[in-house]
């Protein structure tokens, strides 16, 4: 165990390097509309491996009284040690129907193809509940989601009623710059590095398109996704942003805690439990003394943290680095 806990914290130090007007207004519409009628990119992976990506219960079906949620996991992780200890516990008792999507190669590779797999299971959930999806992402978990939307804007963007951000890169992270300097890096860390073609194409022309309930959630400790200041490469224009200080000013919640946090997850059911995104007016007056997601205790929220990172140490192993970033798709260049 000592071994096993020695190597978590050399690799977690090392996820941290890694990851660690009118006339404006017309072109925002006419970006707009040309992502509306343009043609939608054909998927390339494998639909059956798309199929079996997607778990959700068999209680998924039509006539449910709340849209389902889907989670979507991030760098070097998995579903289970992400959500099985929090969210996928928690949302259920909540009353929410949850789905979970494995990203893969544990998320390291091309996330314009882990993006594939949310774009399926968007519309398959749709597909079968009737109903819009509410979307929550952890970290690089939040891009996925958002590439889906940007460059789906038919079969997904209308099918997403909530995104929800926790953590996510979205102008990119000094972990990652600092990865790249190296030469050598991930697929998906060279994707989430500031300067990157693939964060220049997903935040082009429009953050947060179409119809959609944006929220995104930080913190100023978090270890990994930074900087938080001046401005919080988190922080989406057109979003709901929430940083956890400016609730519950001092309060210590670091990447991976944010699955785990009490005052995070009250930000998230506000967001999924009425019309619009989170309002920090609505949250209840002792929403500071909430310390952890409801039914969870000290001991399952550090054995959580301790598999998430176990498994993100292995999968940095296992995963050869590449010499340069992932060419953007035909369908995002010449946005990028």
């Amino acid at each position: 165990m000592e071994r096993l806990w020695g190597r978590v914290l050399r690799a977690s130090g090392r996820i941290g390097l890694c990851l660690a007007a009118a006339g404006t207004l017309a072109l925002l519409c006419a970006g707009s509309a040309s992502a509306a009628n343009q043609r939608e990119p054909a998927l390339r992976t494998r639909a059956a491996l798309l199929q079996r990506a997607l778990q959700c219960p068999r209680r998924l079906h039509r006539g449910g009284r709340r849209n389902a949620v889907l989670l979507v996991h991030g760098t070097g992780t998995n579903p289970e040690d992400t959500w099985s200890w929090s969210y996928e516990r928690a949302l259920p008792a909540a009353g929410f129907t949850v789905c979970t999507v494995r990203l893969p190669d544990d998320a390291l590779g091309d996330i314009q193809t882990a993006s594939e797999y949310v774009v399926y299971a968007v519309r398959r959930m749709g597909s079968l509940t009737g109903r819009k999806v509410d979307v929550i992402g952890h970290s690089q978990g939040t891009l996925e989601p958002r590439w889906a939307i940007r460059w789906w804007p038919r079969s997904v963007r209308p099918r997403v009623d909530d995104y929800i951000s926790l953590a996510g890169p979205h102008h990119g992270v000094v972990g990652a710059d600092a990865c790249v300097a190296s030469g050598n890096c991930w697929p998906a860390v060279w994707q989430m590095a500031s300067h990157s073609h693939f964060l220049a194409a997903l935040n082009s022309v429009d953050e947060t398109p179409g119809a959609i309930s944006y929220t995104s959630i930080f913190s100023d400790t978090d270890e990994l996704v930074q900087p938080s200041e001046p401005v919080p490469t988190a922080a989406l224009r057109g979003a709901s942003n929430v940083r956890v200080q400016d609730v519950c000013p001092g309060r210590p919640v670091h990447h991976v805690g944010e699955l785990d946090d009490g005052v995070v997850w009250a930000v998230v059911i506000d967001a999924l439990t009425h019309p619009g995104p989170a309002k920090v007016s609505r949250l209840p007056g002792d929403v500071c003394t909430r310390q952890l997601v409801p039914g969870e205790t000290y001991q399952s929220a550090f054995n959580g943290n301790f598999a998430l990172y176990s498994h993100a140490a292995e999968a940095f192993e296992r995963h050869p680095g590449v010499r340069s970033e992932p060419p953007l798709r035909p369908y995002a260049r010449g946005h990028g």
